[in-house]
């Protein structure tokens, strides 16, 4: 490569911009820059000549139309080996470009802000940027682009040493940008769906549910690195925006195991942000007990008292701010993780003196904020679907038993329906109205679920006389219900919609159960 004549510059992150554009003037390389770049650099006596200048041709259109020029892309995409190119360059009077850095408008900071709106949002989209970074990583055999701060000290030192960057830099930071313009793109596209309805399946102009993509490009920014997977032998790293809703506070790093842990408790949780004190312990992303209270200690007991072995290494997360009780009643038993809005200054001290325990503030309900659900099922393959958001209200349960449940007993039915959404199927949790007794997780049949849950109840010496028994999917045969009643229930919430529910619900009334139909399923792999 010959040595390195010309630079075009155009940030939106100015971070580490100065001295790397000093680095550029030492080793003799012009450098052409935009309106707020050009500012920048001439405030930090910089030599830089505006690209109107360079062009012949004004910025306009409040900034829209600015790197939209022959005289950049020409300088960009010519080959310089080809002689048709050389003689159309010099004809039009283009001088090659060798070096373009450019980050991009914040679109994805800006929409990630509470109460963005549309034309905010709008501006924000880079199109000049964008064109440029494409035009230079297509031509890396000449060209230079850089997207990232964090690559301008390689390629200052590179250009230092030889005058120009190497083959095998250019190749890697082309790379690079592809990645990122395809994650840009991505971000755009996933905004304006979610504003105007799916394009793909709008029709007459008319604004339609949106529906999921015919295309999914995944791609995000690495948050962190992981010591290993779910197990030492497997590799991992942390991608996306997780730090935007979780903050650590105290506590060794954080394992893959246990983002996946805290993730479901954070998730579980938002489900009561607007409930009283409530508390829930998770270990392997189950539920093993929730509790709710006057107080965080009172939910502690309660759901402490739900199984008191599993706990050991667990996840607890909590509604509200966690304060000095509580904490004190906590830190008696080893935990992994604990998950809260806040910590007051008394229940985080005394909780700081557990050197490895993670204390983890979460910002907003994070449950609210992913509208999809993308899981890699091997051979280069993925599901996706809409995040399981649907709740219920007592009004909207269907009642379908001669009797008519208790208001104690409708309250523990939206109570415990909202814990049996987050445990691994076939679920089965016996609850009353703010606690749970009994949860049986993850079995191959439903009744095997319920004996379970009624065996851990028994383990714990917790009565099921009188208690509500929750099924995240239908009961396919009475002898769910039949054993539930048998332990003690006295009315049970389901889904319904099984060829047997006129059997189930024969049993149900013939046992004095009453029970309701919410007509959604919670299935949970």
């Amino acid at each position: 490569m010959s040595k390195m004549q010309r630079a075009l510059l155009s940030v939106s992150d100015k971070s580490g911009l100065i001295p790397f554009a000093r680095a550029l003037v030492a080793a003799g390389i012009e450098i052409i820059s935009t309106g707020g770049t050009a500012k920048a650099l001439r405030e930090e006596s910089v030599s830089v000549t505006d690209l109107s200048a360079y062009t012949g041709f004004p910025e306009m259109l409040d900034g829209r139309v600015k790197t939209l020029h022959p005289k950049v892309h020409g300088g960009l995409l010519f080959v310089r080996s080809n002689a048709a190119h050389k003689e159309a360059v010099l004809e039009h009077g283009i001088k090659p470009i060798d070096l373009v850095v450019v980050n991009l408008y914040p679109f994805e900071k800006t929409v990630a802000r509470q109460g963005v709106n549309l034309d905010e949002a709008v501006e924000n989209i880079d199109i000049g940027g964008p064109s440029m970074l494409r035009s230079a990583a297509k031509n890396y055999e000449s060209v230079t682009v850089v997207v990232d701060p964090d690559d301008y000290c390689e390629i200052a030192r590179e250009i230092e040493v030889n005058g120009n960057t190497v083959l095998a830099t250019r190749q890697r930071l082309a790379a690079k940008v592809f990645r990122r313009t395809a994650a840009y793109d991505r971000s755009i596209g996933e905004f304006l769906s979610d504003r105007f309805g799916n394009p793909e399946t709008a029709t007459g102009g008319e604004q339609q549910p949106s529906e999921l993509a015919s295309e999914l490009v995944v791609r995000e920014t690495r948050a962190q690195p992981l010591r290993y997977g779910e197990n030492p032998h497997q590799k991992a790293a942390l991608y996306g925006a997780f730090n935007r809703f979780y903050q650590q506070l105290h506590g060794k790093e954080l394992s893959y195991n246990n983002i996946l842990d805290l993730t479901a408790a954070a998730h579980l949780i938002g489900e009561f942000s607007e409930d009283a004190p409530t508390l829930a312990i998770l270990k392997h992303t189950n539920p093993c007990g929730v509790g709710q209270g006057a107080d965080l200690r009172e939910a502690w007991e309660k759901a402490y008292a739900t199984d008191k072995q599993a706990p050991f290494g667990g996840i607890i997360a909590v509604n509200s701010v966690l304060d000095e009780a509580c904490a004190l009643a906590i830190a008696e038993i080893f935990s992994e993780v604990i998950v809260a809005p806040g910590f007051s200054p008394e229940g985080l001290a005394v909780l700081q003196k557990k050197k490895n325990l993670r204390l983890m503030k979460v910002i907003g309900n994070p449950r609210e904020a992913g509208a999809r659900d993308i899981r890699s099922v091997g051979a280069d393959s993925y599901l996706m679907q809409e995040s399981d958001r649907c709740s219920i209200r007592t009004a909207d349960l269907k009642i379908v038993t001669k009797r008519k449940p208790a208001e104690t007993e409708l309250q523990a039915m939206v109570f415990g329906w909202r814990v049996v959404k987050h445990i691994k199927s076939n679920a089965i949790v016996y609850v009353q109205a703010d606690r749970t007794l009994g949860v049986g997780a993850g079995q191959m049949s439903r009744v095997d679920a319920s004996r379970i849950a009624v065996w851990k109840a028994g383990e714990s010496a917790l009565s099921l006389k009188g208690s509500v028994v929750c099924s995240d999917a239908f009961f396919p045969f009475p002898d769910g219900l039949i054993a539930a009643a048998e332990a003690g229930a006295t009315a049970a919430i389901q889904p319904g919609g099984s060829v047997r529910d006129n059997e189930v619900i024969a049993a149900a009334d013939e046992r004095g159960v009453a029970m309701a139909f919410t007509g959604v399923r919670h299935f949970r792999h």
